[in-house]
């Protein structure tokens, strides 16, 4: 058993199914902590029941991290130890807890990660990908347009690409995956990983998109989506001098064909990487044609 050490916040791992990957680490910090900041005090209610935890839960999610930061800031100056946990998995990767970590860095508080499952880095190990290099793009955005824009940006990127998918919108994002990357790109898709019905996916985008619109199976419960990034000579082809601005400009045509001109720049910015102000010059370029 650990001994929590006062004033420290710990980034606590939790299983993403099986509760069996919970390690004797991270149990001993859950217990040891003052207090254990959690996305839904619920789920984690019952983690804590199984595991006979005691320790009081207080919740930290994405609308309302940003004000709960200094109240922990202060317990944690104060001496308290607290754990950081999110409803399955490792906290702050596409789950709340970010804010709160580079809060408690600034406050020159110690952050010590207890690591465990992720369900990313679970699904890139039995991919069948090379994972020297990947690429972590969390969840797609929501709406069509800018998920294609999004998919777009990445076409020519050479790293394995890992994405997480809801159940509702794993159809059209697969679909719009095989249109922009191509039907014949190689991918994974890992459904409810460590838990009863896990299923791995494997084949092409194209027999993927098929395959899930065709299995209601495919749709239930979460799901982890790797595909094989761009061939060589498409990732070649996208590099020099020209290939950031290559990038921007695709981007940008998908989303002026559907969006005013401020908001497709605006968005085209946070897709590609670049200022507001550049993606606007380029934006108002392409629709006068003078690009």
């Amino acid at each position: 058993m650990i001994n929590a050490v006062p004033g420290r916040l710990y980034v606590v791992a939790t299983p993403i199914g099986n509760l069996g990957d919970l390690s004797a680490r991270a149990r001993s910090t859950l217990e040891m902590c003052a207090l254990i900041a959690a996305e839904d005090t619920r789920h984690t209610a019952a983690l804590l029941k199984h595991l006979g935890v005691t320790t009081p839960l207080l919740s930290l999610h994405d609308h309302n991290e940003a004000q709960r930061a200094p109240e922990l800031i202060s317990r944690l100056r104060a001496g308290a130890a607290i754990a950081l946990v999110s409803d399955a998995g490792t906290p702050a990767i596409s789950d709340p807890g970010f804010e709160l970590v580079r809060a408690a860095a600034a406050a020159g508080i110690d952050v010590v990660a207890v690591p465990g499952p992720c369900a990313a880095v679970a699904a890139l190990s039995i991919a069948g990908q090379p994972t020297d290099r990947f690429c972590f793009e969390g969840f797609l955005p929501a709406r069509g347009s800018a998920r294609r824009a999004r998919l777009e940006s990445l076409k020519r990127e050479p790293r394995t690409l890992v994405f997480y998918e809801s159940p509702h919108r794993v159809v059209e994002s697969l679909e719009d995956c095989a249109a922009t990357f191509g039907a014949q790109r190689a991918a994974t898709a890992a459904r409810e990983i460590t838990k009863l019905h896990e299923t791995t996916y494997r084949g092409s985008l194209g027999e993927l998109a098929a395959r899930a619109a065709g299995d209601a199976d495919f749709a239930r419960g979460e799901i982890v989506l790797v595909v094989e990034g761009a061939p060589a000579q498409a990732a070649v082809a996208e590099g020099g001098a020209d290939g950031h601005a290559g990038a921007l400009d695709r981007v940008l045509n998908v989303l002026l064909a559907e969006l005013p001109l401020k908001q497709a720049a605006r968005l085209a910015a946070q897709i590609a990487h670049v200022r507001d102000n550049e993606a606007y010059k380029r934006a108002l370029r392409l629709k006068d044609g003078t690009a």
